[in-house]
């Protein structure tokens, strides 16, 4: 299902969602399936991987095969540029990304999705992971993704509609900088202005702000917003037409104003993002319920080749060789594990 022509039928049953982040106009797609057979959403992938933490179906590509979108030069050059946006005061915040490829040829079927979703919550437990394959043999729009996420995009509960953003990322705690804290600060308040759009005046509120959290091989800053929805009854595309409209993409992995950092790194980032970015997640209209992940960390495969992205925000603050860093230092434990490498705690 199309969720740009009719995201309506999200309000009965429950849908798995895939969002590129990329809109319709720049060759995105946003789709949703129904499963006969499925894993219920908040199922614990650990409980089904081997006792080494190894599933033997996963094959990754080799190590040595990953090459970025970006160099090292071209990224650096790309903050630069950013912070040159800045000070021309085109935007505040920008979030750079550049994406991974290694070939992973099919063979006579395609790479085993929930293998690897199994691989990375042995290695690398994460809030909001999960998988999404439909083959291409099924006859219905493929997709391939499998995901690590450890940030919340949206959740739908009780009739509160709530997001996690994060920004600011280090080694361990004591690596946050001030920039970081200001990152934060600034994107929560965009996502603050995302969920007024459809949330009841006066109940969207901040209820936690630059909460430090652990996740492996790395620290985030992250904050919590929320609103009581609020969406007319006849209100074009239903409930998640609007909410969708309102809030994607993310406002951690755009920036701030979204729309002048969206056209920044539309000229800077070198192809599309896809399901990176994006969102990935279930809905669950009979209930009134829904999760949608950030799609951060996460792997999508296509044209015999696994894909993973890695970026970061930039500020006037940024300094180009600390966010290549802060790029690698999100990609290498993730990019090991898939290419069945034991990572580094």
């Amino acid at each position: 299902m199309d969720l740009a022509v009719e995201p309506e039928r999200l309000a009965e049953g429950l849908w798995f969602v895939v969002a590129d982040f990329e809109d319709p106009a720049h060759g995105g797609r946003a789709r949703a399936w129904r499963f006969a057979d499925h894993d219920a959403p908040g199922d614990d992938l650990t409980a089904r991987v081997t006792p080494s933490g190894r599933e033997g179906s996963w094959r990754g590509p080799h190590p040595d095969t990953w090459r970025s979108s970006l160099s090292r030069d071209e990224y650096q050059a790309a903050v630069a540029a950013v912070r040159h946006a800045v000070h021309e005061g085109d935007v505040y915040q920008a979030n750079i990304c550049r994406v991974l490829t290694a070939p992973l040829p099919a063979d006579d079927r395609e790479p085993d999705a929930r293998a690897l979703a199994r691989i990375l919550a042995a290695g690398n437990p994460a809030p909001y992971a999960g998988a999404i394959h439909v083959p291409a043999a099924s006859g219905i729009e493929p997709v391939w993704v499998v995901t690590a996420s450890p940030e919340l995009f949206l959740r739908l509960e009780g009739g509160v509609l709530s997001s996690g953003p994060i920004k600011g990322t280090a080694a361990t705690a004591d690596g946050l900088r001030e920039k970081d804290r200001t990152e934060n600060v600034m994107i929560t308040d965009l996502v603050r202005n995302d969920l007024q759009r459809v949330s009841e005046p006066g109940s969207v509120e901040v209820t936690d702000l630059l909460a430090v959290e652990a996740h492996p091989g790395l620290v985030h800053l992250v904050s919590r917003v929320q609103g009581r929805v609020q969406v007319a009854q006849d209100a074009p595309g239903g409930l998640w037409g609007q909410v969708l409209a309102a809030t994607f993409p993310p406002a951690s992995v755009s920036g701030a104003p979204k729309s002048s950092a969206l056209r920044i790194i539309s000229e800077l980032e070198r192809g599309p993002r896809g399901p990176y970015c994006g969102a990935v997640g279930w809905v669950d209209g009979d209930t009134g319920e829904a999760e949608l992940a950030v799609g951060i960390r996460t792997f999508w495969w296509s044209d015999d080749e696994l894909r993973f992205g890695t970026g970061a925000g930039i500020t006037w603050g940024s300094d180009p060789v600390e966010e290549w860093e802060e790029t690698e230092l999100k990609a290498a434990r993730l990019v090991a594990l898939a290419s069945g490498e034991a990572a580094a705690d």
